[in-house]
Formats: C-alpha cells, sequence, structure tokens
C-alpha cells in the first residue's frame, strides 16, 4: 500500500479557529436531529473539517456528544442512514472527541454487509472508504476501483452539462484519493474530464461545482487555473452570514466547499467569526445564465456546426449579448482545455456508420 501513498502534502488549516461557534449552530440551531437534512449538513461539514486539518478543539465539538454517544442504538434502528452515521462518528473521532464508536459503526456495516444494499458504484465507494478508515476490507474493491476509473476516463461525458454526473465525478476523485491521502492514479483521460467540468461549471457560475473540481484537481496532483481559484476566494469573502437563520433554502454547502477549495490552495478558510444561534449563509454569486444562452445559440445554428472554436467563435460571440459574450471570454482565457471542451460541447453532426442488414437466408 505505500506504494500508492503520494508525496504531496496535505494541506491543513494552520492557524488556530474558533470552531465552537460553527459547530453549535449546524448541530443545534439550523435543523432538527430528527430531519435527515441535518444528517446530510453536519456529515459535511465534520468531513471538510477533518480533511483540511481544521486545528478543532475537543470542548469545540461537545455539542455532538449526545448524539456520538447515541449512535450504535441510532445505526440499529436507521440502518438507511449508515454513511451519514459512519462517517459522522468516523470524523467526530478524527477531530477529537474520544470513544469508540466508529469501529462498532464500522462493524455493524461490515457484518450487515450493507454495501450490498447499493445500487450506485459511488456509494458503494463512499462505504468502502468509511470502512477502510478502521482496516475493513470490502471484498471486490479492486473490480469496482476499475469500473470507477472507467467511467471517469470517457471525459466526452463531462463536456454536456449534466450536474449529476459532474458530482459523481469530483466524489469518485475524492474516494480514489482517500480524500488526499494517496495517489487517486488518474489517466489523462480522467483530468481531462475534471477540466471540462470545470470549464462548464465556470461558464454556469457554479461555485459550489467549481470548488469541488478544484479540490479534486489537488487530490490529484494538479493545480487547477489560477482563474478558478481566485473567483472563488472573492466568492467566500463575498458570502453574507445571517444570524439567527434555520437552515432553509440557504448555500452553506457552496460556503463549506469553497472554504475547502480555499484550504487546499493555502489561502484563507473559514476565517469568519460565526455566531452559536442558528446561522445562515448566503452566496454573492448571481449567475448570468451564460451556459443557457450558448446552448440556445447552437442548437438554433445556422449552418453547419463545426467541432473547432476557432472556426466558430467569432460568430458565437456575434450571437450572445455583451455582457454573456465577455464572460464567455473569461472562461476561454481561464483555462487552455476550451478547444478540447468545444469539440464535444458543439455536438457536430458526425457521419454515421451504415450497416449493412444481414441477408436472409432460406431455411
Amino acid at each position: 500500500m505505500s506504494s500508492n501513498v503520494i508525496a504531496l502534502p496535505r494541506h491543513t488549516l494552520s492557524k488556530p479557529r474558533p470552531f465552537a461557534a460553527l459547530a453549535q449552530s449546524f448541530a443545534r440551531h439550523r435543523r432538527d436531529q430528527s430531519d435527515v437534512y441535518w444528517l446530510k449538513e453536519n456529515a459535511e461539514l465534520l468531513s471538510i473539517l477533518e480533511c483540511t486539518g481544521a486545528k478543532v478543539q475537543a470542548q469545540d465539538l461537545e455539542c455532538y456528544l449526545p448524539f456520538y454517544q447515541s449512535l450504535p442504538e441510532r445505526i440499529t434502528f436507521f440502518p438507511q442512514y449508515y454513511r451519514f452515521l459512519t462517517s459522522i462518528a468516523l470524523d467526530l473521532e478524527a477531530l477529537g472527541i474520544e470513544g469508540g464508536h466508529a469501529a462498532t459503526l464500522c462493524a455493524f456495516v461490515y457484518e450487515d454487509n450493507l454495501i450490498e444494499a447499493e445500487l450506485s458504484d459511488l456509494q458503494r465507494a463512499e462505504t468502502a472508504r468509511l470502512l477502510m478508515r478502521r482496516s475493513f476490507e470490502v471484498q471486490g474493491d479492486q473490480a469496482l476501483r476499475r469500473r470507477l476509473h472507467r467511467f471517469i476516463d470517457n471525459c466526452a461525458t463531462f463536456a454536456l452539462p449534466n450536474r449529476k454526473v459532474a458530482y459523481e465525478l469530483t466524489h469518485i476523485v475524492f474516494y480514489l484519493s482517500e480524500y488526499g491521502r494517496r495517489d487517486p492514479e488518474l489517466s489523462a483521460q480522467a483530468c481531462s474530464s475534471l477540466m471540462f467540468t470545470g470549464i462548464l461549471a465556470h461558464l454556469e457560475q457554479n461555485a459550489d461545482l467549481l470548488a469541488e473540481v478544484c479540490v479534486a484537481l489537488r487530490y490529484a496532483g494538479r493545480v487547477p487555473p489560477a482563474r478558478w481559484e481566485q473567483w472563488i476566494e472573492t466568492v467566500v469573502n463575498g458570502f453574507d452570514r445571517v444570524a439567527d437563520l434555520d437552515g432553509a433554502g440557504d448555500h452553506y454547502h457552496e460556503y463549506l466547499v469553497t472554504n475547502w477549495a480555499c484550504a487546499q490552495k493555502d489561502s484563507e478558510a473559514f476565517g469568519a467569526r460565526y455566531c452559536a444561534t442558528g446561522q445562515g449563509f448566503f452566496s454573492p454569486v448571481v449567475p448570468l445564465g451564460a451556459l443557457s444562452f450558448l446552448s440556445e445559440v447552437l442548437f438554433n445554428w445556422q449552418g453547419p456546426r463545426i467541432a473547432s472554436w476557432a472556426a466558430m467563435e467569432d460568430r458565437v460571440y456575434d450571437a450572445l449579448p455583451h455582457d454573456i459574450a465577455q464572460h464567455l471570454s473569461d472562461v476561454v482565457e481561464a483555462s487552455a482545455d476550451f478547444d478540447a471542451l468545444f469539440s464535444h460541447f458543439v455536438r457536430a453532426p458526425r457521419a454515421r456508420k451504415t450497416t449493412r442488414a444481414p441477408l436472409m437466408r432460406n431455411v
């Protein structure tokens, strides 16, 4: 296994942060613990704090102690939520909570073979990664990894807007890399998949997805385009944090992952002052809708569409509103991969092979 460990340093949050208020807000005030979205939010918060090496003090997490102590009972009654529950247990212990409940939960998941209840390879990969953290080996793990690589190697899939597969891509890289702890062994095609996904996220002004792409690229040993990471920093600094709100309808996930991306870049992350009451997080991003404009221009194109940005760009820019054209220009200049993406995105007509019908044979 040692040959799979990458030499890149794991980026951590170097300065102590007052995380108690942030934890209080998520654990006690944004949602009720009976709400499955409470599990989702808190699992995401704790996971990002853990994988960024946040310097959380044990007393910062005291708000989670009653929930932590209930975990062995909870997983037997709510096994359908085992991934959230096990993730929370593992991350709380990694962040300083003392106890052995994570091993108990992993044993329950392993002995009940809950991984076989999953239809998705993505969820199997998440489960395998959770179990590995307590040294449980999943049968068929190598075959699972091969299927994941085969999926992310098909870069043409990621050159078209599809948020579901885009987020599956980034999470697959998270699991393959064990959140930056090992080399995910991405092919050139898989790296192109990440770049294509990032370009479309930049075009769409989806800071949430673009931040995940930047983290995945760094976990793969690649440096994301500077303009992407600069924009993410701008988004983080522009967030509006509103006190005394529940978690309904805000952009907490975008706030968490953009800070995560900043931490991986060794930039300021989670440096704000937080209130211990409920807190809402509201993004400063107001998307222009550039992706829809561009798609509509290409769909209504007069004449043949050509799989070459150089051949198409002048007419494309002329057909777009000025602000959309300017944003597209910024996207094109941010990455050297736009031409390659466009060759798929334009969906130029392709010659189809004709197949000869089989000859009928006399019976």
